[in-house]
């Protein structure tokens, strides 16, 4: 089992910035591929970024030049940082990681961006 623990998220403004982290633990060893995912209320779990290893990224259209993703696969933990936020990236963030083929999430962090 893997479990993973969001953090980070919260209220901000439009035009400002989030970091938020995921920590993976359990049986970690062999997970190949993390990322981020979101929920809007009424809406579909859609995909944010992922990253592959510790390099090759993935992101979707409306994340592309505003956020990030890194992993450090040393301490287990996958961050996004988001920039420029606006109304429509509210949402719950959801961490996600793959292993063979299962995948695990967290429980989510809610992130809030007022106009």
């Amino acid at each position: 089992q893997v479990q993973l623990v969001e953090s980070g998220g919260g209220l901000v403004q439009a035009g400002g910035s989030l970091r938020l982290s995921c920590a993976a633990s359990g049986s970690i060893f062999g997970i190949v591929v993390m990322g981020w995912y979101r929920q809007a209320p009424g809406k579909q779990r859609e995909l944010v970024a992922v990253i592959l290893g510790d390099r090759t990224t993935n992101y979707a259209n409306s994340a592309k030049g505003r956020f990030t993703i890194s992993r450090d696969i040393g301490k287990n933990t996958v961050d996004l940082q988001m920039n420029n936020l606006n109304p429509a990236d509210t949402a719950v963030y959801y961490c996600n990681a793959i292993k063979g083929t299962l995948a695990y999430w967290g429980q989510g962090t809610q992130v809030t961006v007022s106009s």
